[in-house]
């Protein structure tokens, strides 16, 4: 069992069988836990490059994209990267 948790993203945390299927769990959590925020008019938190954790086995990034505007056809796609895991 691996658990992953994403350092810049507080509550944002998941686990998986082996590290293949944690690394798509947590982009799955933080995905969903993104567009909750913005759904609910909070910003989302801005990443650090130097988020760490003394008892990680490993650190990396997370790339993110969710959509952001209103609920018409034409979205705005926003990227930001999260260190976790």
């Amino acid at each position: 069992m691996v658990v992953a948790e994403v350092l810049d993203f507080p509550g944002v945390c998941s686990q998986g069988f082996d590290l293949p299927d944690a690394r798509a769990m947590i982009a799955s959590a933080l995905e969903d836990m993104a567009e909750s925020c913005l759904e609910e008019g909070r910003p989302l938190p801005t990443p650090s490059a130097t988020a760490t954790d003394p008892e990680a086995d490993s650190i990396e990034l997370i790339p993110l994209s969710v959509a952001a505007g209103s609920t018409r056809p034409s979205l705005v796609r926003k990227t930001i990267c999260g260190s976790g895991l």
